[in-house]
């Protein structure tokens, strides 16, 4: 049986990992501290003979005893709200964490894959957004701690690959959604969802003009999959290219919820905030036969049936 360790394991992705590898046969060893993710989203897998549970933060010493076949490395807190209130936490998972679990993957002989960002991109000058595009980011700038953080962690896991010979992948994921994403969590879906449900003002930044491209949860843990058992080396965009303005995604929301309570409001437009996101997923058909398989209709209507569990309405 294949041993994989998967950080970041009670988030939201992360839980998804871990659920796909159980169901691949893999042994699966999960690991988190709790600063972002939750338990209850991988306690299903406690009683299962074939799951483990690491209590620890990956900018510590990582020990792992025993074979390591694999790492995903998905440790990290992942929206503005999250990376704006923990700044050096945020830079140091990228950095002290990824370097800890690069140094575990090389004495284990371990294949790692790292979970990089399409905000290595910046607010891109380039559109859509392909692999050899080097971005337009603010070093120092409120959002430059995890645009910065995840820059390094490719950087270090190109060096340990060129240098060490290590086996290394690195996923560019896009804007992705479904179920255990956090209500509060700051991302325009979880933001969405919930203040529809309570009938409260949806949130619009600027004029809304602003587009975003989102990826089911489900596509994209196939997409890492695939890659991570490929033999591709370099980073690979995974996420949905179908481009929506979030002017148009916030009335999806309020058509799918049909709560007569919902109204859109308007904020000014955060520093930095990206104005085009989308990916071109051509290396990703190419090199992994992998594309996004879920509509958003569908991606969406799944995700309600999450937020309704969750969110009490107004």
């Amino acid at each position: 049986m294949k041993r994989i360790l998967i950080t970041g394991a009670a988030g939201f992705i992360g839980s998804h990992l871990c659920d796909r590898f159980i169901k691949e046969g893999y042994h699966v060893i999960g690991m988190d501290n709790l600063l972002t993710g939750n338990i209850r989203n991988i306690e299903h897998l406690f009683p299962l003979a074939n799951f483990e549970y690491y209590h620890h933060d990956v900018t510590k010493f990582v020990h792992i005893p025993g074979r390591l076949d694999y790492i995903l490395h998905f440790a990290s807190p992942a929206s503005p709200i999250d990376y704006l209130k923990m700044p050096i936490q945020t830079l140091k998972v990228g950095s002290l964490g990824t370097h800890n679990l690069l140094g575990l993957a090389k004495s284990k002989e371990a294949r790692i894959l790292i979970a990089s960002t399409s905000e290595v991109y910046g607010d891109p000058l380039v559109h859509p957004q392909r692999e050899d595009y080097w971005g337009n980011v603010n070093p120092i700038g409120p959002r430059g701690v995890y645009d910065e953080a995840k820059r390094f962690q490719e950087a270090i896991t190109m060096a340990y690959h060129t240098y060490h010979g290590l086996e290394t992948r690195i996923v560019r994921i896009f804007n992705t959604y479904g179920p255990r994403m956090r209500v509060e969590d700051g991302r325009v879906l979880p933001a969405f969802f919930s203040q529809a449900i309570r009938g409260e003002g949806l949130t619009v930044f600027g004029e809304g003009n602003q587009t975003r491209s989102f990826c089911y949860v489900d596509d994209l843990v196939e997409g890492i999959y695939r890659l991570l058992l490929s033999d591709y080396h370099l980073p690979v965009n995974v996420g949905n290219p179908s481009e929506i303005t979030i002017m148009q995604f916030a009335h999806e929301i309020m058509a799918l919820v049909d709560n007569p309570k919902a109204h859109i409001i308007y904020n000014p437009l955060p520093v930095d905030d990206p104005k085009q996101r989308q990916p071109d997923i051509s290396l990703a058909r190419k090199v992994l036969n992998w594309e996004p398989k879920i509509s958003r209709e569908e991606g969406l209507r799944r995700t309600y049936e999450y937020f309704k569990e969750v969110v009490q309405p107004g």
